[in-house]
């Protein structure tokens, strides 16, 4: 999978740069520059953090999470995570991704320490069995082992570990019957251990009651529609389609068609002209509309974003692009650059080639919104 994704993003930057060099070969238009020229294009000029210093765990900012987890990280004490999510409201978009940040955070520590990381999660789980979000978390580290370090997709390994997965995210829903938590993080099971449909729609119909509009949880279900045992892109693209055609004023979820293009994009990464093409172009519309009507400070906003960045710069949108990347820059927990083994390279590569492509075509610092 990782090779494939490697692929395609480098499909991706010959699709962008191929008119870049075809305009230089012939005398007209951008010109690209080798990278330290004086003339070349620089992210530090716009304030932009440097790529080591990209945030890789969330998608944006949340200073109580940081907070958190640098306790929970340089105590190896589990108390503050847990009042965190205590006094986080369960049906929200906030509390999934935190529940997300502290599982990625712990599944990272055990890989840099294997053995002996994260011991503060499993301190959690052995001195609060019934804390609900422990038990969160728990589920939420296990589905993210499965799929990051049991030995790929169907493997002995990756069962194993989603069907343990399988029986925490039970427990953690016994402990919080009404929070959709535990239920979104099936969700990703339910991918993986390719739940036939009828199970998958009941496990839908927990979510839908508990968090209706819950974007999160649309774009984990699409996730299980896009796999080719599981559904069609047609059935896929209905379900996206639906979502946004009743989603509340103000709701991101008409942006979910979108991300439903880009499940499809293995299949239709090579066609030419993809990312001008009307499908793209009309998914592309509803998210700026959708992320120009959104709240501020609406959890799901940075995901969009991220994403308008990939298809912005690959349809050579720059200005358009660069607005984005000025909302979201300084993290890179989000699709599609956690898709990618180093999400944080990946965005850099995507926000310097905005960055040429905006002045390359009359764009500067001083002439970039804020």
């Amino acid at each position: 999978m990782e090779i494939l994704w490697f692929l395609i993003a480098i499909g991706m930057l010959v699709a962008v740069l191929t008119p870049w060099i075809r305009r230089r070969r012939g005398g007209v238009g951008p010109q690209l520059v080798a990278p330290g020229s004086p003339d070349a294009a620089d992210p530090a000029d716009y304030g932009f953090v440097r790529q080591e210093q990209l945030d890789i765990r969330v998608p944006g900012p949340d200073e109580d999470l940081m907070d958190a987890l640098a306790v929970v990280q340089g105590t190896q004490k589990w108390q503050a995570a847990s009042r965190l999510l205590a006094g986080t409201p369960a049906e929200g978009e906030v509390r999934w991704q935190r529940v997300q940040a502290f599982a990625g955070a712990a599944a990272l520590e055990l890989a840099q320490q294997p053995g002996t990381g994260a011991g503060w999660l499993k301190a959690w789980r052995l001195e609060a069995e019934e804390d609900p979000g422990g038990a969160q978390v728990h589920a939420e580290f296990l589905v993210q082992q499965a799929w990051r370090q049991s030995g790929g997709v169907g493997s002995t390994d990756h069962r194993i570990i989603l069907e343990e997965a399988r029986e925490a995210c039970a427990k953690a829903a016994a402990l919080a019957p009404g929070d959709p938590v535990p239920y979104i993080t099936e969700l990703a099971i339910a991918r993986g251990l390719a739940y036939p449909p009828a199970e998958f729609d009941a496990l839908w119909a927990k979510v839908i009651d508990r968090a209706p509009a819950h974007m999160g949880a649309h774009i984990a279900a699409l996730h299980y529609l896009c796999e080719k045992w599981h559904g069609s892109r047609a059935q896929a693209d209905a379900f996206a389609q639906a979502a946004a055609a009743r989603a509340p004023q103000g709701s991101l979820l008409a942006a979910l068609p979108l991300f439903a293009v880009y499940e499809h994009l293995p299949d239709v990464a090579l066609v030419r002209d993809f990312f001008g093409s009307a499908v793209v172009s009309r998914a592309v519309e509803g998210a700026l509309y959708a992320a120009h009507g959104a709240r501020a400070d609406d959890p799901m906003l940075p995901h969009v974003r991220h994403l308008l960045v990939f298809f912005l710069v690959n349809g050579e949108r720059w200005a358009e692009a660069m607005e984005q990347v000025s909302h979201v820059d300084g993290y890179v927990g989000a699709l599609p650059w956690s898709h990618n083994p180093d999400p944080a390279h990946m965005y850099a590569v995507f926000r310097a080639l905005a960055v040429g492509g905006y002045e390359a075509n009359g764009g500067s610092p001083a002439t970039l919104p804020h």
